[in-house]
């Protein structure tokens, strides 16, 4: 089979054909004094630069499904991080998010917040498959998934990194009341009981601070219950407020559910709607959840 015929492969696997390929992912925060490295050694800042770049990863993919972490390591200056894909579409919007630069906007918010890091501090990145800087060639994604396709896994997931995984998922299993005994106007969410307060302007600033190109996504999952955002309203406010970019864009539409839902626009709904659409890092935004070491 020669190279365009692998290239093809690469491309047009369907879920019918097992699909996976292998990329590495080098980390950098190019302010001094705020080396990853120095997280990734110390007990206690690796768990939560661990979940820094979990939840990265989760706001590129789109979701938790489709790839997986194998391997975290020093590469100085770099930390490096071993991804395994496991389906096109998942490696698709990993390398979609990577070239626009939004996975460098997740990896500076969740800096920031969860390492206390200073706001927009600026991350480097580069990206490997194998013997290849893809880096040189994101204007030709399909080269770029045929070399990550060609980069299979040498071992499986690193015990490190198991580990972490473990006492991640155990910081959200906390213990927390059954639905009976959740009071009236609260809401549950990751088992923790929350106020179900009315959206204010500061909800509403943070929001559109932070959930970016996103902003659809969560809109359309609001719509189902909010008459004001059916129909075109949506793709009606990304036109009309398109040269004001994603922030203003954003931050009308939640305004735009505020003011047509009054009392009703509620905390509990926005973050059902992040939930829905798989934006639970945001929601952890939206609700100020710190890591739980």
């Amino acid at each position: 089979m020669d190279s365009t015929e692998n290239r093809k492969l690469a491309v047009n696997c369907t879920n019918s054909c097992a699909w996976s390929g292998c990329a590495v992912l080098f980390l950098q925060c190019r302010n001094p004094g705020c080396d990853l490295l120095t997280f990734y050694k110390d007990k206690h800042g690796k768990f939560s630069l661990f979940k820094v770049i979990k939840l990265t990863l989760t706001d590129a993919v789109g979701g938790l499904d489709g790839y997986e972490i194998l391997k975290l390591h020093d590469a100085d200056p770099f930390l490096g991080v071993e991804l395994k894909f496991m389906t096109l579409l998942s490696c698709k919007r990993f390398l979609d998010s990577y070239a626009c630069g939004s996975l460098l906007q997740f990896l500076s918010q969740h800096a920031s917040r969860l390492l206390e890091l200073a706001d927009g501090v600026p991350m480097e990145a580069r990206l490997q498959a194998g013997t290849h800087i893809l880096d040189q060639n994101l204007e030709d994604p399909d080269l770029c998934l045929h070399y990550i396709y060609q980069s299979q896994p040498v071992h499986l997931r690193d015990d490190e990194v198991t580990q972490l995984e473990q006492q991640l998922q155990n910081s959200y299993a906390s213990p927390a009341p059954t639905s009976q005994e959740v009071p009236k106007n609260c809401f549950l969410f990751q088992k923790r009981v929350f106020d179900d307060r009315p959206l204010t302007s500061a909800d509403q600033q943070r929001f559109a601070a932070h959930v970016g190109r996103d902003w659809k996504r969560v809109g359309r999952a609001l719509q189902k219950s909010c008459r004001a955002l059916k129909g075109p309203a949506i793709d009606n406010l990304a036109y009309e407020y398109e040269r004001e970019g994603l922030y203003e864009q954003a931050y009308q539409l939640m305004g735009r559910f505020i003011q047509s839902e009054g009392r009703s626009a509620r905390l509990g709904r926005l973050i059902n709607a992040l939930e829905e659409s798989k934006l639970i890092s945001m929601a952890e935004i939206m609700l100020d959840i710190q890591p739980r070491e």
